[in-house]
């Protein structure tokens, strides 16, 4: 199971009464709003840096960093820190990637020993090596992945972002798809000769036959310039560009065209309330994207001195989504109105997170629940709708 986030998932009800809140965020006028997006420009570095101070959370877990944690396998955890993002820091180091499952014991991870099984519907059964993968990559470019079980408001770490090089699904599998094809079961390999005390073994997921032209997933062979290593997937894993990394199959050694019938594979199952399902359906075809909706949140609140006085800067990160988005209505609190915070410079992708910051001047010593959401109301964000991702900073003296 994910770290801190229910298996049952979001409820319809809590859906709804969270929405039901956030809408009352927009109490002020059209008009009053144009006018503070204006005035909402890109916000630099200000004054001299005293310190950085710690955000926590509803239910936080202490989680240390830059380590693994759990032991092996499904139970492995390595959390990133996120609080490391900055502008000349977007892609997180490799060494720095979140794990969520470490590879299986005693795994022979040679690239000319390693097979990939391509077959489907037809009794046609074509096998290619990683070697044969790694001589057709090509750059794919940032991708930001999440696990669909972050949720951990100490720090959020079960995310990063990575420059991925690799061969996409469709060119692999080529134009001719059998008759009744509906989908691609990719299948991996998993450890399943220990017990687990939190997730279910095994590790496959179906992929819609349209996704392969929409979301263009791939196999990766490589991130941030070097071979994957053997606990991001090596020698290739599935990437599926805007999905939750439960559907990034590590060690991919299966391929398979699938039909209407085809059952639900337990990893599906075992997501599907972390990725919005309308229960555990038993067939493939009737999942939902395990899509990332729009989100944001801080990553860091920093203490700064600026002629002479103090102020603090909000340092976060927005993500998910089909769109870029360069508009957020952030509270500190719930008798906060909501203040216009504008992602500056503009994204030019929603493919990996974007950096936005705002000064703040605290009214008081206390603890500040900071929350986002999306300034268009018809973007889908689910979880920033359920207040997911809020964190919490206490000032002890506003002044300094």
């Amino acid at each position: 199971m994910g770290v801190g986030f229910s298996p049952n998932g979001f409820t319809r009800r809590s859906l709804f009464r969270r929405v039901a809140v956030a809408g009352g965020l927009g109490v002020c006028g059209e008009g009053w709003w144009t006018r503070a997006w204006a005035q909402a420009g890109c916000d630099g570095p200000a004054g001299e840096l005293v310190r950085t101070l710690p955000l926590y959370g509803p239910g936080a877990v202490e989680t240390p960093l830059g380590q693994m944690l759990g032991g092996s396998g499904l139970d492995a955890r390595f959390f990133t820190d996120l609080t490391r993002i900055d502008r000349d820091r977007m892609i997180t180091p490799t060494d720095e990637v979140f794990v969520r499952t470490a590879a299986p014991a005693g795994l022979r991870l040679a690239a000319a020993d390693w097979r990939v099984a391509l077959h489907g519907l037809t009794a046609s059964r074509h096998v290619l090596t990683a070697a044969d993968v790694i001589a057709k990559s090509r750059p794919m470019g940032t991708h930001l992945i999440e696990c669909a079980g972050n949720g951990n408001p100490r720090n959020f770490g079960l995310m990063s972002a990575v420059d991925w090089d690799g061969v996409l699904l469709s060119d692999l599998l080529g134009p001719q798809r059998p008759v009744g094809t509906t989908g691609v079961l990719v299948s991996g390999v998993d450890d399943e000769s220990q017990p687990s005390l939190r997730s279910q073994p095994g590790a496959s997921w179906v992929i819609p036959v349209d996704v392969l032209d929409g979301a263009r997933p791939f196999l990766a062979t490589s991130m941030n310039g070097a071979p994957l290593s053997p606990d991001h997937g090596a020698p290739v894993r599935l990437v599926v560009p805007g999905w939750y990394g439960c559907a990034w199959i590590k060690w991919v050694n299966e391929i398979r065209w699938v039909g209407a019938d085809e059952p639900a594979t337990s990893q599906m199952i075992e997501y599907a309330g972390r990725t919005h399902q309308d229960g555990r359906p038993a067939l493939a075809r009737d999942y939902q994207a395990p899509a990332i909706d729009t989100a944001a949140m801080p990553v860091r609140v920093e203490q700064r001195r600026v002629n002479g006085a103090t102020e603090y800067r909000i340092v976060g990160i927005v993500w998910g989504g089909t769109a870029p988005v360069d508009r957020l209505v952030m509270r500190v609190s719930s008798r906060d109105a909501g203040t216009p915070v504008r992602v500056c410079p503009a994204p030019a992708t929603h493919h990996t997170w974007s950096l936005w910051t705002h000064r703040w001047t605290p009214a008081e010593p206390g603890y500040y629940d900071i929350s986002l959401r999306t300034a268009d109301t018809g973007v889908q964000s689910r979880r920033l709708d359920l207040s997911f991702y809020i964190r919490r900073v206490r000032i002890d003296d506003p002044s300094g």
